[in-house]
Order: C-alpha cells, then structure tokens, then sequence
C-alpha cells in the first residue's frame, strides 16, 4: 500500500473536469479535486486489508466545540470536595475560578454497570456495547488545531484526514457512491480541512454534504442534468469516453486519464443510486422517529443508510444550522449540556439500536467524540452562569461496534479529571487503533510524497489492546 504520485494537468483535462454532465459537479468535488494524480480512484480500488479486520467501515459523531468530560461519562465526585477552589497556576497555565461540580448524577447501567450521567437515558440502553475511553488526550487546547489534530494527527492543515487514508487503503464497496461522506450544516471551524485528501489523490477528498435541506436535489446538488435525459447524456458520456480512449492510446495506459474516465462514470452513476441512498424519506415513521426529527438526529439515520449501502467512512458533524460549535459552553454550561445531550443522546443511541437490529453494529464502528473536553474548574465570565473551559490533558472518547469490546471502561483521569493517568491514549494511538480495527497495519499504510513516506500516525501511535474484542 505504498505508492507514488505523478502530477500532470492539461487544459483538455480541465475541460473533461467541468464539462456540464449534470452528475453533481459540485457535490462531487472529492471526485474530481487534484485527480491528475496517477493513481486509481477508490471505485477501482477495493484492496485486501493487512489482516482479518473486525469493521468494514467507520461512522464518526463529531461533537464539536468539546464535550465536557466530567459531565457525561467521567464522574468525578471529588470536585464537590474541592469546589471553588482555585488550581494552581502550574497546573493550568494561568488563574482560573474554582472547581466546579457536575450537578449531574452518575449511575451504573447494563450488566457490565458503564456509568454514565443522567443527561444519557436512552444511550444508557446501549451501556453494553459501549466502550467508554476515560483517558484521551491531545496537544493543543484551542478549536482550529485541536479539530485538525482529531482528524489527520498534526496540528497544520498539511495532511490527510483519516477518512481520506482509510477509503486510500482500502476503497470502496460501492462502485456508485463515494467512499467518504461529511455531513454537517454548512462549514464547521477549519470546514474542508477536516475532510481534506491533502497530497493523497483528489478521489479521497471527503464528498461534503450539507445537511440543511434535507430534499435529495438539495443534498447533492446538480444531481440531475435540467434538460438532457439520461439518455442523452449516456450518449455524451460515451462520447467523451471514446475521445478519452483515443487519448489515453496516444499515451499508453495514462493512469491519471483512466482515473478521471472513471470519475465521470461514477458521477452518472450516482444519479440512480444517491436518489435512493440519500432518501431519508424512504424510511419507516418508526425508524423517523426512533432518531428524531432534529437535525443531528436526521444526520445519524442517513449515515446509517450511506453505511449499509457501503460507503466506507461517514462523519456527522455535531453543529448548530449555522455552523456554529454548540459544545463550546464557555457560558451557561450545565443548561448548554442538557439540551445538547438530550438530542445527541437520542439520536446516537438510535443509530446503535439500528445498526444493531440490522446486523451491522458487529462490522460497524462507531465513534463519538469532540476534539477535547472541558476544564473541571469554571471559567470566569460576567454573565452569570459559569461555563468550562476548553480542556486538553484528559477527556472521553466512546466506541461501539467494529470489534471494541463493549461494557468497558477504559482508563482514567485523576480523582479532578485533570489528567489522564491510567491507560492514558493519545489521538495518534486512536487512529492506530482505528486502522487496525479496518485491517490496516498504521505503520504500513504509507504514501510517498515529496520525498518520503507519509503515514495518518506518522512517528507515533499504539494499538489500545486493552480494547479490542
């Protein structure tokens, strides 16, 4: 799984790349950015893995803004004990206000007793099949890099994301789909960066979806060609494709052509298929209504359909309509949580009892996180209710399905949920984690570019073995 790249670029290809086809140019982007690359696309490329693997593909519900850790899955009664006590300067970098209490409870639930907040009650139903990883950590405290650190690893917007390496190393299972979906409304902080192919070729650039309408012409938009029938443009396509042939003779087998050859039959492909697999519509009121009817909760139901049907990686932004990171409570945190938690609790919770009621939870991993969490002690504000910081030497991580052992708690922060002590994972060892769990050896799945090899954990990263089933 190691290659080279070769760029070219013509004025012909830049004119095959936006000729009107009417197959979602512009929803289309990760299949037609950068494809001068020799390389095949992921349509082509449907690779064997290292090894057996545990999952096929990976769904990530991305809370953006930051959970607050020791409001959710990390109790730490001893905040009580120390409330309004102000930590010390060596520990935070700068006076802070007191600690703060969770007014929340904590209780054990399921056979293997996961404990969780109360702000969970339909995700506490799926206790047993969650892994709870109490002892993440990260390098930066602050949004733009600590989203682009989650993603590909490094804190610049140099390298690919982890969606792009993973539809890189293994393709896709759906000729007429991409192999990597963003879903969110509008661009979030950093927006294509996070879903970025980077030096990889352009074909594993994340397909972004806005998810503000959620009418299939609007999800994909240009899906459909507005005067020629499909007819029509199979004959133009066979066209271009004749005249790309005559081409690709003249330069003996040129990679890059053949890739972009088969881009175009991909986009008018997706014309039949995304009608149907970005249907949400074409789902029962019950399975509606089991996510609800909110837009993180419509978000998390249309990964599960684009995940049976075999794309490979899909993430689902936590954001609010406007883009905003409504995780962010620096402010009113506690009421900020209850209301963020009651949609985010229903609709992951939904999409497990799904996947799970289909069969697919087993081959499915599913990842919920922020890309930190939030102090234990308040941050001083003027407004009245106190809100926690950003915080990146402990927070919480929670997996289900794809081989991860459910009903486990992994790992710790200290008795304050400072930092993480026990077990302790850093981002680069998730990604390794993740890898291994699709097949991928992280150490091997390389890239070469500018005259090295390139890897998602670069010099780092460890396989959680205390994890996996």
């Amino acid at each position: 799984m190691n290659h080279d790249v070769t760029a070219d670029s013509t004025n012909r290809r830049r004119w095959l790349q936006t000729a009107s086809l009417g197959f979602g140019i512009a929803g289309l982007a990760g299949l037609f950015q950068q494809l001068q690359a020799a390389e095949l696309s992921p349509q082509q490329r449907l690779l064997q893995p290292h090894f057996v693997p545990r999952a096929k593909r990976v769904i990530l519900l991305f809370m953006n803004g930051g959970p607050s850790h020791v409001d959710t899955f990390d109790p730490k009664p001893a905040l009580a004990t120390h409330a309004g006590q102000k930590p010390s300067e060596k520990e935070t970098g700068r006076a802070k206000a007191g600690y703060m209490p969770s007014p929340f409870r904590f209780l054990p639930h399921g056979s293997s007793g996961v404990v969780m907040s109360e702000l969970f009650p339909h995700l506490s139903q799926c206790a047993d099949d969650l892994c709870v990883i109490r002892s993440m950590h990260t390098d930066v405290p602050n949004h733009e890099p600590g989203l682009i650190i989650m993603h590909s690893g490094v804190q610049q917007p140099t390298r690919p994301s982890i969606g792009s390496w993973v539809t890189y190393g293994l393709g896709t299972e759906n000729q007429n789909l991409p192999g990597y979906v963003v879903l969110g409304p509008r661009r979030p902080v950093v927006g294509p960066h996070l879903w970025s192919n980077s030096f990889l070729p352009g074909a594993y650039q994340g397909m972004a979806v806005n998810t503000q309408d959620m009418q299939v012409d609007r999800l994909v938009t240009d899906l459909k060609h507005p005067t020629l029938s499909r007819a029509d443009q199979r004959k133009q396509l066979d066209l271009l494709a004749g005249l790309n042939r005559l081409h690709a003779d003249q330069r003996q087998g040129d990679a890059t052509l053949e890739a972009q050859i088969q881009a175009m039959e991909v986009a008018f492909s997706m014309q039949m298929e995304a009608s149907a697999a970005f249907d949400i519509s074409q789902e029962t009121q019950a399975t509606r209504d089991l996510y609800g009817n909110t837009l993180f909760g419509r978000q998390c139901l249309l990964a599960r359909r684009l995940s049976e049907r075999g794309v490979r990686f899909v993430t689902s932004y936590y954001l609010t309509p406007g883009g905003n990171q409504p995780w962010d409570t620096h402010t009113n945190n506690d009421d900020g949580h209850r209301k963020l938690c009651a949609d985010s609790d229903r609709a992951t919770a939904a999409l497990l009892t799904d996947l799970k009621q289909r069969g697919l939870l087993e081959d499915t991993l599913v990842i919920w996180t922020g890309e930190f969490g939030r102090t234990p002690y308040a941050q001083p504000n003027d407004k009245g209710k106190q809100g926690r910081d950003h915080h990146h030497s402990a927070f919480t991580t929670v997996l289900a399905g794809g081989g991860v052992k459910g009903g486990l708690m992994y790992g710790a922060s200290d008795e304050l949920g400072m930092f993480a002590v026990e077990n302790r994972v850093h981002v680069h060892d998730l990604h390794a984690t993740v890898l291994h769990l699709l097949g991928i050896d992280h150490e091997q799945l390389t890239y070469r570019y500018s005259g090295r090899d390139f890897r998602l954990t670069d010099v780092h990263g460890q396989v959680v073995q205390g994890i996996l089933a």
